[in-house]
């Protein structure tokens, strides 16, 4: 069953369209939290490639929400995307189907460019939620030297001239590994992609080496392709063999 559907958000202090895939004849099921990239909105992922096909193949649901240019987060002009996407939607998505299970280990999040940003930033702050998390072309790097970029003083509410002041905040997900390792914490079953010929390869090898220094584990595979829809197609199947298996 696939919904397109129009919520009224507290969090955002507006409507917000989500499109969700429901599996059929299901009690209860997992459920893929799919987050769009910069460019797009919650319309891409069912358009440009076959994952409601792939969620049938693993009788899962996923819930695509447009989250605008927000970078995931709760920007500094008001509207509460991190809270909107982790908190809210979830209520919000259980309340309508009774099937979709709250149970961490039945719950994951992924996402392309700033969508697998926004996963890995869910995944790390809220470790108790996700049991996996897939990161294709994630744009991850928002502090050192991916920006700025004209949104950032309304999104994350910094002098554009200075986008370090990000670093080792809740924004950073290099931090954010850091601070759940030294708690000993909870990290997701996580696979990250990226292309040879994506801009953002370099960020993507930066985090794999990160990871490894700090012991996180995790699968980072780069390979032919770049930054389009022909290679995230390919590769949220593997991504999603990944982390159910």
């Amino acid at each position: 069953m696939f919904l397109e559907m129009k919520l009224r958000s507290a969090e955002l202090k507006k409507s917000v369209q989500v499109n969700v895939i429901i599996p059929d004849g299901r009690e209860e099921y997992k459920t893929l939290w799919l987050l769009h990239g910069l460019t797009d909105d919650h319309t891409a992922w069912a358009r440009y490639t076959a994952i409601e096909r792939y969620a049938k193949d693993h009788g899962i649901a996923v819930v695509m929400p447009n989250a605008d240019r927000s970078w995931y987060t709760n920007t500094a002009y008001g509207a509460n995307y991190f809270n909107f996407i982790a908190d809210e939607l979830p209520s919000l998505c259980r309340g309508l189907f009774k099937g979709m299970s709250e149970k961490r280990e039945d719950n994951m999040v992924g996402g392309l460019s700033m969508g697998g940003y926004g996963a890995l930033k869910l995944s790390l702050a809220r470790p108790e939620q996700y049991s996996g998390c897939i990161c294709l072309s994630g744009a991850f790097d928002i502090t050192r030297r991916y920006g700025p970029i004209d949104e950032w003083k309304s999104i994350f509410g910094v002098e554009l001239e200075d986008p370090l002041s990000l670093a080792g905040s809740e924004h950073d997900v290099f931090y954010l590994a850091e601070k759940r390792k030294k708690e000993n914490g909870l990290f997701p079953k996580l696979y990250m992609w990226c292309g040879l010929d994506d801009s953002l390869i370099d960020i993507n090898r930066e985090l794999h080496r990160h990871l490894t220094e700090l012991g996180v584990p995790h699968a980072f595979e780069e390979s032919e392709g770049d930054h389009s829809w022909k290679w995230w197609d390919l590769h949220v199947q593997d991504g999603l063999n990944y982390i159910m298996n």
